[in-house]
């Protein structure tokens, strides 16, 4: 890798600096014009930092902080706010769920797939009202409000799985292309900032990541870019259909075992490792005070006799 980004990002080869780079461009399409798409770059930072995965979703987040600005920029009129105030509070808790989940749980890939699960699920019902029930109109109760944020808020914490979920949800209420990126985006927002002191609680998100991302940030712009432009092209039924199959393949991902939960984590990259001390000798020395006896010396070898001419 030339000198120069290496200078820019410390400790990184090059393979995780191209995936750095590819998930930038995608943070910024999956804000602006592709949801569900956010769950690629999840796995693409996953693999190339497997040791250290704690760094991998800070990086992650900060991303789609960045994402969600550009995007909120843009569909700032677009939302409907009807919808996303009725989440909220439920997501909220969700978000208090999972953290209080995660202190707790020994082995958070079950809960992974889990979610995987209950996505392809979620997915499946979806299809078979598209199918057989389209014109039936989708419970409008408080409590599936609820669930829906409750689970929302679960899986973003927990595996950064919400965008499936608000995915089907959104595409159940059949908005037009821009409110549903509008909606998603102000959301999201709402979500991702509120996550952001948990997540520097937890350590996750740090200045080594910060350091990452801040260089990244044409890109995602760039990528936001791209994705406005998708949905203003893209007609109203291929824009479903594109969010049902990364929503589907989205919930497949989440049932494979994550190769970092049984890896040891490493240092960040970046960071500076600290070197242990090293150990006491197990010899005890002399006491303070006490005079340390010599061995004797040896006697020297007698002299030669003189050899006879």
């Amino acid at each position: 890798m030339p000198d120069f980004l290496a200078s820019i990002f410390p400790g990184m080869n090059a393979f995780q600096l191209v995936v750095v780079v590819i998930s930038a461009l995608l943070v910024g399409v999956n804000k602006s014009g592709i949801p569900g798409l956010g769950m690629l770059p999840v796995i693409l930072l996953a693999v190339a930092f497997e040791r250290a995965p704690g760094f991998a979703t800070g990086v992650m987040l900060l991303m789609i902080c960045a994402g969600d600005i550009f995007a909120v920029s843009y569909y700032r009129k677009n939302a409907d706010w009807k919808i996303v105030l009725r989440l909220l509070p439920y997501t909220v808790l969700g978000l208090a769920l999972g953290f209080v989940t995660l202190r707790f749980l020994n082995r958070p890939e079950h809960l992974r797939i889990m979610i995987g699960w209950i996505i392809l699920l979620l997915a499946a019902v979806h299809l078979v009202r598209i199918a057989f029930f389209k014109h039936a109109d989708v419970p409008s109760h408080w409590a599936f409000s609820a669930v829906v944020g409750l689970t929302a808020g679960f899986t973003t914490q927990v595996a950064n799985a919400a965008g499936p979920v608000m995915a089907l949800y959104l595409l159940s209420m059949k908005l037009p292309k821009d409110r549903y990126v509008g909606t998603c985006a102000w959301f999201f927002m709402i979500m991702n900032w509120t996550k952001l002191p948990v997540f520097c609680f937890e350590g996750r998100v740090t200045l080594s990541a910060l350091r990452t991302v801040l260089p990244v940030l044409p890109l995602i712009l760039l990528g936001a870019v791209l994705g406005v432009l998708f949905v203003k092209r893209a007609p109203q039924k291929f824009f479903e259909t594109v969010v049902e199959i990364i929503v589907i393949a989205s919930a497949v991902k989440l049932l494979w075992p994550s190769s970092s939960s049984v890896n040891t984590a490493e240092p960040e990259p970046g960071s500076v490792q600290e070197t242990a001390p090293a150990a006491p000798s197990s010899l005890p020395g002399p006491e303070p005070g006490s005079v340390q006896e010599t061995a004797p010396d040896a006697p020297s070898p007698p002299d030669p006799e003189p050899v006879a001419g």
